[in-house]
């Protein structure tokens, strides 16, 4: 039996879906999408996705996607970690896994967004360009007025090789 510092970075399956809903919901900071959104996820983009199994239960995830106009850039929609296991550096291990496979098929770049008020996110993305000696922009993407229910605003996060920032992959 693995130890509980141990754990595996795999792709969800269906079987998993329940349960990254259920971490979507405990996070307080994600905006949870129906449980029918995540099961989808699960199914149709299991190869850009991850869950990150410890002591054989589901401790967090990121769900993402390539982006259709720009095929080398992948889209992170949304990551997290139960509460139980944060601070293990998790979220990384994962988007490392998943850009570690994903560079196979030419992806180069990351893409996320971020609210200006999340830290955790902030840090993470930037420890994970620092690890792949890649630069991080940010720049606005969506106003709060973009939003009909008073979201706040979200910054788009770009992680890429200098050669992909200046030819714009």
């Amino acid at each position: 039996m693995r130890g509980s510092n141990e754990f595996l970075v795999r792709a969800p399956t269906l079987e998993d879906g329940a349960r990254i809903w259920r971490i979507a919901a405990d996070s307080g900071v994600l905006d949870t999408n129906s449980s029918y959104a995540y099961l989808l996820w699960c199914r149709d983009f299991a190869d850009t996705s991850a869950v990150v199994e410890i002591d054989g239960k589901v401790g967090g995830f990121v769900i993402g996607y390539l982006r259709p106009q720009q095929p080398g850039t992948f889209f992170v929609w949304q990551v997290a970690v139960d509460e139980t296991y944060r601070g293990r550096g998790l979220g990384g291990a994962m988007l490392d896994s998943l850009m570690d496979g994903l560079a196979g098929q030419g992806v180069s770049t990351l893409e996320t967004t971020v609210s200006p008020d999340n830290a955790a996110s902030t840090a993470m993305f930037a420890a994970l360009a620092r690890r792949r000696g890649a630069l991080l922009t940010a720049r606005p993407l969506f106003d709060p007025g973009h939003f009909p229910d008073g979201h706040e605003p979200e910054h788009l996060f770009r992680i890429a090789t200098a050669i992909d920032q200046e030819v714009g992959r």
